[in-house]
């Protein structure tokens, strides 16, 4: 059975492979990846190592970076025309830098494609990844998607203002007009 992800409000097939470096690898070993063929989301130092060999299939739509919590989504300012997806690694439950990132990228930098949340990704976050402008999700493998689904649409309303809601909830009430006030002569 061919991999599955959550995709706007469905689950899909997904065809990318996601290509990552050991547990604690250098950072030259990982600038210098062999990519595989086929649709391949890289890790941000590999993109940047290999970009000018890797263009032409980035500009294929083969080529898509993942970025790590410590890393600065601003390094992919000139690169994200040409980019299929971008994807934030969440590499635990309790990590949230990915959520700032994902703000970022949509707010900041005005990233308009697919934005995909990977690594430790479970229902309980994806409310809130939708929130600040995440559309895919790659959710844990021992947990089951079709359940993870449910998280999106866990909450009907929203109080604060995000990526998916500009308008605070204060702002988006109706309030019926203050009662005049007379004064009797």
């Amino acid at each position: 059975m061919p991999k599955q992800i959550i995709k706007g409000r469905a689950i899909v097939a997904d065809d990318w492979n996601l290509l990552r470096a050991e547990e604690g690898a250098e950072a030259a070993t990982v600038a210098a990846l062999a990519v595989p063929a086929g649709r391949v989301i890289l890790p941000l130092a590999t993109w940047l190592a290999q970009r000018d060999a890797l263009s032409a299939r980035a500009a294929a739509g083969e080529i898509a970076v993942w970025l790590a919590p410590d890393e600065d989504p601003v390094a992919l300012h000139d690169d994200l025309p040409r980019l299929a997806l971008v994807a934030i690694d969440f590499p635990k439950f309790t990590d949230g830098r990915g959520y700032s990132h994902a703000w970022n990228l949509r707010s900041r930098l005005g990233w308009t494609g697919e934005l995909r949340a990977i690594g430790d990704v479970l229902r309980d976050q994806l409310f809130s990844m939708q929130r600040v402008g995440f559309d895919a999700y790659d959710t844990r493998p021992d947990r089951s998607i079709e359940d993870a689904l449910k998280g999106l649409t866990v909450f009907s309303e929203t109080y604060q203002a995000s990526v998916d809601q500009r308008v605070p909830l204060f702002r988006r009430h109706a309030r019926p007009a203050p009662a005049a006030v007379t004064t009797e002569a």
